[in-house]
């Protein structure tokens, strides 16, 4: 089968679409198909093309044998509503303006957040005639705006488009379960609804993958007691309670809370780190994929923190998966799923988000109970060998593309 991707984000960008549509290919050429991606020039999340690429109209690359044509779009900073939907529209545009071009393909996957992209993949079916899969990794509109960054009429709008593409998608694959319910409830048909949660790849995030010392670059004493918040630091994450928490305990320098990552509100973050005068808080920029179990390594536990609001109850972020993998305990700061899947496995402990006081109490109660540690971190990695392999979840989106093909292609033979 010759399976054609749509993906705003991909290699070598730090980010989970990224991962998950990396790791994804890489298993279906395994399996003897053939994957094209389409996408942009990488630049996320700072809105600056990484060295060695230039924003051209087309181009192309190979990367583990797996095609990647990327499109100019306008590039701006993972911040402010109407940039970042100038960003959306310019690829959903270029996506479909270039259509003539692909290869020949089966089927088409186009995945989310923002769902111009699976705008694109629904225009680009109708044009070359082929089924499309809408992978749903986030309910974007509605995430803007539980962060209150546009005005609901804006919204309402893109909503009304939104429930039209899971009408349109031939099959939609969604991450998580309750996904999957907000849709059945907004009238979508659940027969035509898969849910295929992340997981992670376990020959990358395990413990041989250790390749340097990160505390000792990142200048952090080895008996310290280390949190780490790894991943984007954008509004939705709410990590000005790592700030309260870290002031809360400023007492305790045995203590070290990391936040690794960049996003629309990391200069603020450090700025008000700075303004308290916190010393027991480190910053660091993303660091390559293939470096994060070294991270992981380093931790005595991973932090994952979202803002309090009801939508995120129903998102499970991928760190979690590897975390787990890498033996390293988790502090839950999300409702929901998430905190399910980390009291179901064992893997972690869950308090409530937004709260710096519960965070604080966590980490200090943590700190003096390093057996416990070492537990959670070994059911974790116990239970994504069992449930959460990433070469797993990939066939069963394979599954799902190929029983895509097959639908289609009996319903236009009987027609």
């Amino acid at each position: 089968m010759k399976i054609l991707i749509l993906a705003d984000n991909f290699t070598p960008e730090i980010v989970a679409t990224s991962f998950r549509t990396h790791e994804h290919a890489k298993v279906w050429l395994e399996e003897g198909h053939d994957v094209t991606v389409v996408t942009c020039v990488p630049n996320w999340p700072l809105g600056k093309v990484f060295d060695g690429y230039k924003n051209k109209l087309y181009q192309e690359e190979w990367i583990d044998g797996i095609r990647v044509i990327r499109l100019w779009s306008y590039i701006t900073a993972n911040k402010g509503f109407f940039k970042r939907t100038l960003d959306y529209v310019s690829y959903m545009v270029m996506a479909v303006l270039f259509a003539w071009r692909y290869p020949k393909f089966d089927v088409i996957l186009a995945t989310s957040p923002q769902f111009f992209t699976a705008l694109a993949g629904y225009l680009v079916s109708r044009l070359r005639r082929r089924p499309w899969v809408f992978e749903l990794r986030d309910l974007w509109p509605e995430s803007i705006r539980a962060v209150g960054a546009s005005n609901s009429r804006v919204l309402d709008l893109l909503e009304n488009l939104e429930l039209f593409l899971y009408r349109k998608a031939d099959r939609i694959v969604a991450l998580t379960n309750s996904f999957r319910r907000n849709l059945v409830a907004r009238g979508i048909e659940s027969r035509k609804i898969d849910v295929v949660p992340n997981g992670v790849d376990l020959q990358q995030f395990n413990q041989d993958r250790i390749s340097f010392d990160a505390r000792e670059q990142l200048g952090i004493a080895k008996d310290a007691f280390l949190v780490g918040y790894i991943g984007t630091t954008g509004m939705a994450h709410g990590l000005e309670t790592v700030l309260d928490a870290a002031e809360l305990s400023r007492e305790r320098q045995d203590v070290v809370y990391l936040i690794m990552g960049q996003g629309a509100s990391r200069a603020q973050l450090e700025q008000s780190a700075r303004e308290r005068q916190l010393s027991n808080i480190v910053f660091s920029d993303s660091v390559p994929h293939r470096d994060i179990p070294s991270v992981y390594a380093a931790l005595d536990m991973s932090l994952v923190h979202l803002r309090p609001d009801p939508l995120f109850k129903t998102v499970i972020p991928s760190k979690i998966f590897e975390a787990m993998a890498m033996e390293c305990p988790i502090l839950m700061a999300v409702e929901g799923e998430a905190a399910e899947i980390v009291e179901r496995t064992g893997s972690g402990i869950c308090i409530s988000s937004g709260c710096p006081e519960s965070l604080a109490e966590a980490v200090l109660k943590a700190a003096s109970d390093p057996g416990g540690l070492a537990a959670f971190g070994q059911r974790g990695r116990r239970a994504v060998t069992t449930s959460y392999d990433r070469r797993v979840k990939a066939r069963e989106v394979l599954s799902t593309l190929l029983s895509t093909r097959g639908q289609v292609s009996h319903r236009r033979a009987a027609a």
